[in-house]
């Protein structure tokens, strides 16, 4: 990822340590998310989950939560609305999947104004991003 230098510094999320040591092994996400409301990789992990099974419904309303609560610790960590958000952090990556699968699932129940809007804020954040959860 290049950096622009008239442009914000990369956003880098905090580390969530234990709630991704469960998840690295194997604990229900369900369970994650529960113990760990704010970790954004267990809704994505949720998220992911629904789509893969066709409950687009709820892969939808799970991957909403996840961004939301990724959206909150964006903004805590300075974010200011735009600028990059790298994919090579893994604690950003759980907020870009649910971003990702908020983006699928939009498309799948018709809604293509937040499809693209998603699309866009995806890439915009880290093409690498794009490029990892096949939303490019």
């Amino acid at each position: 990822m290049t950096h622009n230098l008239l442009g914000p510094e990369p956003t880098l999320l905090p580390e969530h340590t234990a709630a991704q040591a469960a998840l690295d092994a194997g604990t229900d996400p369900s369970a994650v998310a529960a113990e760990h409301p704010d970790f954004s990789a267990a809704w994505a992990a949720l998220a992911e989950q629904a789509l893969s099974d066709g409950e687009t419904v709820a892969a939808y309303a799970y991957a909403r939560t996840g961004y939301h609560r990724g959206l909150d610790q964006l903004r805590r960590a300075g974010w200011k609305g735009f600028g990059p958000v790298p994919w090579s952090h893994r604690p950003n990556q759980g907020f870009l999947r649910a971003l990702a699968a908020l983006g699928i699932a939009a498309g799948r129940i018709g809604e293509t104004d937040e499809y693209d809007r998603v699309k866009t804020f995806l890439n915009d954040s880290d093409p690498a991003a794009g490029e990892a959860t096949g939303l490019k």
